[in-house]
């Protein structure tokens, strides 16, 4: 790491942009401030502005003095959302021009027949076919045809490409087409960005990897030119190094690594939780976490298990199919500012859609009039009228209440606190469905995990969600609204490479695969040297994907050693976690590899923040409000504590309220709240009968 005194991560959110300095005695400042979506840029220097006056600080004094920064970028995401990326160009073997229309040729709800697919990246009439081909074995059996290159780069300089992706029959196995195609564009084409798959995504799958090489080129122009503007910014305002992204996979990466790849920033924000689950993995004293980080728009769930948080190559973004390294999460549209109402058949919906940071819940008084999650909560006091999110913006009670009434409660002719409870309800019903999905569904028992509420709006509903899953406990960081942000200080380098490698287990020599890794292994500890880690500061792991012969779909193994150990330890490995998926394996069954993957760390130095003060007197709670609590109790004057108040060795009974700077926290009847040594919540839920919040 850079010299200097701070360390500052930012998460740019769909409703605040949240900032997280550190400093050299281990102390952390959080300052929030609405993002601007027009101008993502502005609301990063919105929030720096906000830091050096809370540090009373110049900007450049603070920036001069800056260490590390690393950011979260939605530019991409946003572009992929939005589809405003770039005019895209593609080549493409001849006899496959359609393959990223076709996609898979099944849809991903078989019984919905009406929903079109989203619209391809690339029309038709830019997507050109090149003659020749290698085989699946990477053997040319035809050679490039280097004259079809320069005339589709003549069409693409006609029709205003502004960026060229190009994808090959099999060229994971041979990138040498791509290579000759990729130096004959660059030399008969003025334009800069050129996206190859080869270098993308060198994966088996020709339309993945179609489709994330034309997404790499869409999104390129606009992310990029948007990060180097920033880094820009940031420099001129004294700012000496360069900053870090975090990518799909939750590592970090310098601007100049991730400038010709930025589909690996697709989900750059959310997956920064991994590096908040590895900082507070200590303070829990358990590898066995499930975070379920609720902000204004989304809520991003992400399991760890024995200190580690699954991979997959497979993902979606706005319904466009992305084959790279990538965290395993599951998002979903619920959040506070996620907008509530009836349909045409009076039924009562929940989001997905939300109400952003502009014009936000009607509670907020700045032009929205549909009612949110955040209007809910304050209609049924858990949220209090007043300043919220450290000032940013004040929450009008009035304003929620006839939000409510409006769309929800007089059109299904219930009062309105029932409404703003069936809000919560259903909501929590998504939430639920959404950590059963990254946990059940992967062959996980939750109640072996605890549960993280992370994000501003976490806290509101984790010991419900914790109850609901009989969780023996929920983690509540203090910094919960700025869980993504902090993670990002904690989030190591990563770089992943994989090499397809198709073989039978027990036929393959364990030297060829000992020298395939070894390839693989140089080129992570390479970067990594490069970017100036000595070698005690890098981590080194090996995975390898299997699957029984004639099956499609792979499993991923880690091997720890067990390549080394030769078959029999790889086919164990295998087969136990066959069998944790599936609940059976096939003793003896003739098991096939197909890639390689080898995962390069680069460890920074970790956060230490400085420890709480113990408590010495019994905690007070600063007033009693009317609260409503739950479908049994209903409302009942509730304790309410401010969280400053609160510190290490407090253990106090719900049900209970506790504001923090950057979010509430809701505990339940029969409920424990308790401060542990890292001055963070821990609710311990009670075993039995599970009580909704709502």
């Amino acid at each position: 790491m850079q010299e200097g005194n701070w360390r500052i991560g930012v998460d740019i959110g769909g409703t605040f942009t949240d900032l997280v300095i550190t400093g050299p005695a281990g102390e952390v400042h959080v300052f929030k401030v609405p993002s601007i979506p027009a101008d993502p840029a502005q609301g990063v220097m919105n929030a720096l502005e906000r830091a050096a006056g809370g540090l009373s600080l110049t900007l450049s004094g603070l920036l001069s003095d800056c260490a590390m920064f690393v950011h979260g970028s939605t530019v991409a995401t946003n572009t992929a959302l939005e589809r405003t990326g770039a005019c895209v160009g593609l080549l493409t073997t001849r006899g496959f021009r359609d393959s990223l229309e076709i996609r898979r040729g099944k849809r991903d709800t078989p019984w919905d027949h009406r929903t079109p697919n989203p619209p391809v990246l690339v029309p038709r009439y830019l997507r050109l076919p090149v003659g020749g081909r290698i085989d699946r074995d990477g053997n040319e059996i035809e050679p490039l045809n280097l004259d079809d290159v320069r005339a589709a780069v003549a069409t693409f300089a006609q029709e205003g490409v502004e960026s060229v992706a190009i994808c090959l029959l099999n060229s994971f196995a041979n990138p040498a087409h791509e290579q000759a195609a990729a130096q004959a564009v660059g030399k008969h084409w003025k334009g800069r960005w050129i996206s190859v798959s080869s270098d993308i995504s060198p994966l088996v799958g020709e339309y993945e990897r179609t489709s994330t090489t034309a997404m790499n080129a869409y999104v390129a122009p606009r992310a990029v030119g948007y990060l180097r503007a920033l880094n820009d910014r940031l420099r001129a305002n004294g700012f000496p190094h360069s900053i870090l992204l975090i990518q799909n996979n939750g590592g970090a990466i310098s601007i100049d690594q991730v400038a010709g790849k930025p589909v690996r920033l697709l989900l750059s924000g959310p997956a920064a939780g991994v590096g908040a689950l590895q900082f507070y993995s200590r303070a829990i004293g358990s590898g066995n976490l499930i975070s379920m980080e609720i902000g204004g728009t989304s809520c991003d769930v992400i399991l760890m298990r024995d200190g580690s948080v699954p991979t997959t190559d497979q993902f979606q973004v706005a319904g466009y199919h992305l084959s790279v390294p990538a965290i395993d999460m599951h998002t979903i549209g619920a959040g506070g500012g996620t907008i509530a109402g009836t349909d045409n058949a009076g039924m009562l919906f929940a989001g997905p859609q939300g109400a952003g940071a502009h014009p936000g819940p009607a509670a907020y008084g700045v032009g929205g009039t549909q009612p949110t999650v955040t209007d809910a909560q304050l209609v049924l006091g858990r949220l209090k009228p007043g300043p919220y999110a450290g000032g940013s913006v004040t929450l009008d009670r009035s304003l929620a209440t006839q939000s409510i009434e409006r769309a929800v409660a007089r059109p299904l002719g219930i009062s309105v606190d029932a409404a703003a409870t069936g809000i919560i309800r259903l909501v929590e019903q998504n939430l639920l469905q959404a950590v059963q999905r990254i946990s059940i569904e992967r062959g996980y028992d939750p109640r072996q995990f605890v549960l993280v509420a992370g994000g501003g709006a976490g806290p509101m509903h984790g010991a419900v969600i914790g109850r609901m899953l009989s969780c023996p406990k929920v983690y509540v960081p203090r910094l919960s609204g700025a869980f993504c942000a902090l993670g990002m200080l904690h989030s190591n380098v990563r770089h992943d490479y994989v090499k397809v490698h198709v073989a039978r287990l027990d036929d393959e020599e364990p030297a060829v695969l000992e020298a395939a890794y070894r390839e693989l292994e140089d080129r992570a500890t390479g970067i990594l040297r490069d970017a100036g880690f000595a070698p005690q500061a890098m981590r080194v792991a090996r995975e390898m994907d299997l699957r029984y012969l004639g099956q499609q779909w792979d499993v991923r193994v880690a091997l720890e050693g067990a390549s080394r150990s030769g078959r029999k330890a790889v086919r164990q490995a295998f087969e136990a976690e066959y069998e944790r998926l599936f609940g059976h394996h096939q003793p003896g069954g003739i098991i096939e590899l197909t890639t390689l993957r080898v995962i390069g760390i680069g460890l920074l130095p970790p956060l230490h923040p400085a420890a709480g003060t113990p408590a010495e007197a019994p905690a007070k709670p600063i007033e009693k409000r009317s609260v409503y609590l739950d479908a049994q109790l209903g409302r009942a004057e509730t304790a309410v504590y401010r969280g400053v108040d609160l510190m290490p060795g407090h253990r106090i009974a719900g049900p209970l309220l506790v504001e923090e700077q950057t979010t509430t926290v809701f505990a339940g009847p029969d409920d424990i709240l308790e401060v542990d040594a890292a001055n963070n919540f821990v609710i311990h839920l009670p075993r039995g009968e599970v009580r909704h919040g709502a």
